[in-house]
């Protein structure tokens, strides 16, 4: 459904050379003004960074289209009544995107959530009231296990229960008179056993609706989802579409997506909480019109002249290799710079230099293996590259010697056994048990949450241990690395929580009666 968008990308791949892009540079528009030497974000301490990953909303997404910031201007200059307005906005987003309706949320997990409670509760203010309460309502999603992700939460969150079906034989079987939706993630339908039209199909047959999360995804028009016989369609506003950060975009159904507006702000249900305001509204039907007049494949030879400067810069040094790699995916779709080399001739790893280029001047945030880097140019600016490229080069020219820590010369402790964990976080402790067994410096055993438990790995050097477990809950995982010292029958240190922070730990041997 996406080869549209592939054969016009794949025929640019052989033509990387600054050269032949040259011409195309010319031609391409300015689409964010310079940054300013000195900005409102450094005036509180706060460096921001140049964006070589893509639309994580972690670094912020996006940054708006000049249009997108001058509709938002505008709109916050008068009062307007919500309602009309999203029923204006409603009309012209179905104009430009041949869809039957459109809604604006406050963005795409707003967009879910909104989704989910008009399948609900519809537009009935009594059924809309008892949100996440849904004893009389449906009160099953069927989401297959090849969709099921961190973000299902917002799906999760009206108090439905999540049926995942792996098979054809299970996804036949899960629908039933409780079903109230069937949800799909845009992005992972290549691995599920069934097409989406068959999925459909068999949703249609059952009276039930289909949304599908297509949250960083290209905006298709006629939108692919929607043809393959999906109900709503739900996009990001602050990826690809460089909208307002705080916006989403749901296609579709009148019915539905009317009823997914009477969920939200600013009327009185569960969806009051994830209200979008008329700036945002109006930003994001700025950014719809911009997606239907931009020059994409002006982008994309753009993309391509910044890659071949950060390759020219690098193709010259010992053991350095590029490549170009074509999108796997459908979310952040867009040409990458593979950049790597023999880590061990080099001294230094991906990570490290990674590391590096988050902590240095300027700032650069960039994807990593163990020896290499990747150059992702979707949400780079105009002279980005000329920044990036010079800096990649000094690190890899001249890497720093990076002080690796010296291996213990005492024996390993003995961590093998029981032990009671407290966790510290900022606000609330939490009682864990890991129980490890030892074979020499390898540990592998299992860590007991409050409410979930997994297995776990790690090692001892001397007194140190370190150990990984990875916690499943719905779609989402929590991943746990203990990082510690031994002292007898306590250890302390901290819990690397990823996203969530380090914070502090403590242990004691459990010794049984």
């Amino acid at each position: 459904m996406r080869d549209t968008f592939m054969a016009s990308r794949r025929q640019l791949f052989g033509n990387a050379g600054r050269g032949i892009l040259a011409g195309w540079l010319g031609r391409v528009p300015v689409l964010a003004a310079p940054r300013a030497e000195t900005n409102i974000y450094q005036k509180i301490g706060v460096q921001p960074v140049i964006n070589c990953k893509g639309t994580f909303t972690i670094i912020s997404g996006s940054l708006s289209l000049p249009e997108v910031k001058k509709a938002m201007d505008e709109a916050s200059r008068h009062y307007v009544q919500m309602d009309e307005l999203m029923d204006g906005v409603g009309r012209r987003l179905a104009e430009l995107t041949k869809a039957e309706w459109g809604m604006v949320s406050a963005g795409c997990a707003a967009a879910l959530t909104h989704g989910t409670a008009a399948c609900i509760a519809g537009a009935n203010p009594e059924k809309m009231q008892r949100l996440p309460k849904l004893e009389g309502l449906k009160n099953e999603v069927v989401m297959p296990r090849q969709s099921r992700n961190v973000y299902d939460h917002a799906i999760r969150m009206t108090g439905v229960k999540m049926l995942s079906p792996a098979t054809r034989e299970e996804f036949l079987a899960a629908f039933g008179p409780h079903t109230a939706m069937l949800a799909l993630l845009g992005e992972a339908l290549s691995d599920h056993p069934m097409k989406i039209e068959e999925m459909t199909a068999v949703a249609r047959q059952h009276g039930v609706p289909v949304i599908v999360d297509a949250a960083a995804e290209r905006l298709t028009i006629p939108n692919v989802y929607l043809a393959a016989g999906a109900d709503m369609v739900a996009y990001s506003g602050g990826k690809g579409l460089r909208g307002p950060q705080c916006a989403g975009l749901l296609l579709g159904r009148k019915d539905l997506l009317q009823a997914a507006w009477a969920n939200s702000a600013p009327h009185h249900a569960g969806g009051r909480a994830l209200k979008v305001g008329k700036e945002e509204i109006m930003g994001m039907l700025a950014a719809v019109e911009a997606w239907t007049t931009r020059d994409h494949d002006a982008e994309w030879k753009q993309w391509l002249g910044w890659l071949a400067t950060v390759q020219e810069s690098v193709a010259s040094i010992p053991t350095v290799r590029t490549e170009i790699l074509q999108p796997h995916g459908p979310s952040n779709f867009a040409p990458q710079l593979k950049v790597s080399w023999d880590a061990e001739k080099l001294g230094v790893t991906g990570y490290e230099l990674a590391d590096l280029l988050l902590n240095g001047t300027p700032r650069i945030v960039m994807p990593a293996g163990q020896s290499s880097l990747n150059v992702m140019p979707y949400m780079m600016m105009p002279g980005d590259d000329k920044l990036v490229a010079p800096r990649v080069r000094e690190l890899l020219t001249n890497p720093p010697r990076i002080p690796k820590p010296a291996p213990s010369s005492g024996a390993a402790a003995q961590v093998g056994g029981e032990w009671d964990v407290e966790i510290v976080y900022t606000r609330d402790r939490a009682a864990h048990t890991l129980f490890l067994e030892q074979n020499g410096n390898k540990l592998q055993g299992s860590h007991r949450g409050e409410f979930l438990t997994a297995d776990a790995k790690g090692t001892v050097d001397g007194s140190r241990m370190r150990c990984h477990s990875m916690v499943h809950y719905e779609g989402t995982s929590i991943g746990y690395t203990f990082d510690g010292v031994v002292d007898g029958d306590t250890m302390r240190g901290t819990v690397d929580l990823g996203e969530y922070g380090k914070v502090p730990f403590s242990a004691r041997r459990h010794f049984h009666a």
